[in-house]
């Protein structure tokens, strides 16, 4: 390669960082991409990122190492130049990365999505956060109801989470149980596609979504882009709805690039109003109106519902949450958290003292965690791990909070309760009419 050419680095997390070399930087002809590294997901480095992805440019591929070998990196590689391509980080980590990046030598820089974002030739509706577990799943959910209303085929485009071999991962189609088994999904994997399988909806993910785009057109008059974390869409949409979470006030201005999320939403969901503090909610419609007072706010409820309230009420339950929602999104609590209040819980047990292996090592490094249990589950081994923690938690009662019903993937020694939310207009009919403006 033609040694004047720029040395660039790619941090990610397995995600925005191979969609930003695919759509910018693998046919950049003043940059060759050296490494990327990778953070916030479990034993996701030491991988390369295949030949058959990164394109004539690298024949052997280009190889994936922990975030935390940076440094020596840039100055092993002579690298100029460094971008940041993941998401849900405060705006001070994000500089601190930048301060590290610049004391080592090379520049840093954040692209923007005039470089990122695919043209569809279909009507593109993405739903994006200000931060991770405010509520996009019941969203994306609210409007495919809408556009099934309407009469429209819809093809769900989910943000990509390929943590395993990426040359089986390219492109994956999603429409029955079999496919989640045969793609052999993880926990995070599954929470986001079993709903939309629920729904009889058709979904797409994987590392090429240029290629994922192609084949979601097919058979589809509507593109919905379902985010992940607060990222931005990787689909230039003709609706940008943001979902804001007054539980978390004012992080809707603190975090990267949640923020972005902000300032370009049409529609705004306020999401989860039945269970935050007022002053919160004041908090986070402040922040709407200094950033996007343009924005059409639709306030929304997300209420808990149990399959059986009665095995909750006056029973020691352990709770089992999300567990993105609980880790880089910082939540202290999640949906099962609140059903175990409403239904009178005689307590909540502390699953702390009995957890094993990596999910130990969870509570280690996220110390807001307490009476909580994070579904952790990017592999077989966490997966088992998980299991091994639930099953060895003394309590009457697991309550199920997660997307997905933990049932299908693990064998649980005591009784179970599921516990689902879907999304409350407060006043009905707004998603619907933004909707309408945009679908002809």
């Amino acid at each position: 390669m033609n040694s004047a050419k720029r040395k660039l680095i790619i941090l990610g997390a397995a995600g925005r960082d191979f969609h930003d070399f695919n759509t910018y930087w693998r046919d950049n002809p003043d940059v060759e991409v050296v490494a990327f590294t990778a953070t916030q997901i479990p034993d996701i480095h030491g991988r390369t990122y295949p030949a058959i992805l990164a394109g004539p440019k690298y024949p052997k591929g280009i190889p994936i190492y922990a975030e935390e070998e940076l440094p020596e990196l840039i100055r092993r590689h002579g690298v100029d130049l460094c971008t940041i391509a993941y998401s849900d980080l405060p705006h001070e980590v994000v500089m601190h990365k930048a301060a590290l990046v610049n004391a080592a030598g090379a520049d840093f820089i954040i692209l923007g999505h005039k470089h990122t974002m695919l043209k569809s030739r279909l009507p593109v509706i993405a739903v994006c956060a200000v931060r991770t577990g405010a509520g996009k799943s019941q969203t994306s959910r609210a409007v495919v109801r809408v556009l099934k209303k309407l009469g429209k085929k819809v093809a769900a485009v989910r943000h990509p989470m390929p943590y395993g071999d990426l040359s089986k991962q390219i492109c994956q189609r999603y429409a029955t149980y079999e496919d989640l088994d045969r793609y052999e999904c993880t926990i995070e994997e599954r929470e986001e596609y079993e709903p939309h399988i629920d729904a009889g909806n058709i979904i797409y993910a994987g590392v090429d979504y240029a290629r994922i785009l192609a084949e979601a057109e097919k058979e589809a008059e509507v593109i919905l882009w379902d985010g992940g974390n607060n990222d931005m869409s990787f689909y230039k949409p003709d609706l940008y709805i943001t979902v804001l979470d007054p539980h978390r006030p004012g992080h809707e201005r603190r975090y990267y690039p949640g923020e972005t999320n902000l300032y370009m939403a049409d529609v705004i969901v306020l999401n989860k109003m039945n269970t935050a503090r007022p002053e919160d909610i004041d908090t986070v419609l402040k922040s709407i109106q200094e950033v996007n007072p343009r924005a059409t706010v639709v306030r929304a409820n997300s209420p808990v519902t149990v399959d059986d309230p009665a095995a909750i009420r006056g029973k020691r339950v352990l709770v089992v949450e999300d567990g993105p929602t609980l880790t880089h999104g910082e939540m202290k609590y999640g949906a099962a958290h609140v059903a175990a209040r409403q239904n009178g819980a005689a307590a909540i047990v502390d699953p702390r003292p009995h957890a094993v292996g990596s999910i130990k090592g969870t509570f280690e490094k996220y110390r807001h965690l307490t009476d909580i249990l994070p579904a952790m589950g990017y592999g077989h081994k966490q997966i088992q791990e998980l299991e091994q923690t639930i099953n060895a938690v003394d309590c009457d009662v697991v309550l199920i909070g997660t997307p997905i019903d933990l049932r299908r993937v693990l064998k649980i020694n005591k009784p179970t309760v599921r516990v689902s939310y879907e999304l409350e207009e407060i006043e009905p009919g707004q998603l619907e009419a933004a909707i309408r403006k945009v679908i002809r």
